[in-house]
């Protein structure tokens, strides 16, 4: 559950219906498909879920489990087509969100009760995080140690080096977080440096209907973080 009580398939569709709003210029309801008549636009449905690459888990930190939520966006009205050329175009302009033009099986409409219409099929990733386990009773006396705080500077892009902006970019477990400007960039402070005990720093990434983790080089002076669409 995210920290407004949502689960990953609630976030996933009303962050996908955010950005479908924006593109198509209305707004987008959440709902199955209806018959002609009863609105007139998009409408945006949650249709199935689908497996994704897993990543294996080490040490007491267990990784989330990945899945991708299968949306359904077809034309609702006279006004949908329009409506549908404008969201066509900005998720191939910018790779917002992958986009499968195979949403015109007759079973499928039948399903619903609805005429056969244009329509897509969106892939959001989304993710169950799971809890961190209870740490271990202390059994030697601790030592303490100050560690030093960098600076992580870098870039969010997408496929062709297309830069994503309004990404949350956090150090999970700590208060660290930031989002990326127009150019795709961003600057996370408050990182901490053991010298002792170098490696990568894992970062996560929210936003766009994208969700992931990423281990980056802290040395980098310029990191680039690539969001690429969920591959099947």
């Amino acid at each position: 559950m995210t920290t407004d009580g949502r689960g990953p398939i609630e976030t996933a569709t009303a962050e996908l219906a955010a950005w479908l709003t924006s593109a198509a210029g209305t707004t987008v309801p959440i709902g199955p498909p209806r018959a002609y008549g009863d609105a007139d636009g998009l409408t945006l449905w949650p249709l199935e879920l689908r497996p994704a690459q897993q990543t294996r888990s080490s040490g007491a930190v267990r990784e989330p489990y990945r899945f991708t939520v299968r949306h359904l966006l077809c034309v609702a009205g006279p006004a949908g087509p329009a409506l549908l050329d404008r969201v066509l175009t900005s998720a191939t302009s910018d790779g917002s969100y992958p986009v499968v033009l195979e949403a015109g099986d007759a079973p499928l409409w039948s399903a619903f009760g609805a005429a056969p219409r244009p329509a897509l099929l969106i892939d959001v990733p989304a993710q169950v995080d799971h809890p961190t386990p209870a740490a271990p009773p202390v059994l030697q006396p601790l030592r303490l140690r100050q560690l030093s705080m960098r600076t992580l500077a870098g870039r969010v892009v997408g496929p062709e080096d297309q830069p994503l902006a309004a990404m949350r970019v956090e150090l999970p477990g700590t208060a660290s977080a930031t989002r990326t400007g127009p150019d795709g960039r961003f600057l996370l402070v408050g990182v901490p440096h053991d010298p002792d005990h170098p490696g990568p720093v894992r970062l996560r990434l929210r936003g766009r209907g994208l969700v992931l983790t990423a281990d980056v080089d802290a040395g980098e002076d310029d990191i680039v973080i690539v969001c690429a669409p969920p591959t099947h």
